[in-house]
């Protein structure tokens, strides 16, 4: 397993643009499956975005395509989830979250939460009307 931490959560107002950031502690994080999930109150947590473990590949839950953008640095360990034009149904504690991949370069991701063993904290993000 992988320790994580998420950072770059915040209240923001309705349009504006928020980057979180998530760093993982481990010598090998290029062989990790990298997404980020969100939970609502009263809601089951969802998937936003996954980046397969070289970075090229990505997927994106309908809600947030096109407005969200996911990016991973293999040197500096890091996963970083750029959205932009907020609104309050984007409202969650947003969750990083890293899982066992295949071999070293695979353009292979997840969508699935199942398929990731570890994750961080969280980092609230509130959205203001």
């Amino acid at each position: 397993q992988v320790q994580l931490v998420e950072t770059g959560g915040g209240l923001v107002q309705a349009g504006a643009s928020r980057r979180l950031s998530c760093t993982a502690s481990t010598r090998t994080f290029s062989l990790f499956l990298m997404g980020w999930f969100r939970q609502s109150p009263g809601k089951e947590r969802e998937f936003v975005a996954a980046v397969s473990q070289n970075g090229i590949a990505t997927a994106y839950a309908d809600s947030v395509k096109g407005r969200f953008t996911i990016s991973r640095d293999n040197i500096k360990n890091t996963v970083e989830l750029q959205m932009n034009s907020l609104s309050p149904e984007d409202t969650a504690l947003y969750y990083c979250a890293a899982g066992p991949g295949g071999l070293r370069g695979s353009s292979s991701y997840s969508t699935r939460s199942r398929d990731y063993n570890s994750w961080g904290p969280g980092t609230q993000v509130t959205v203001s009307s």
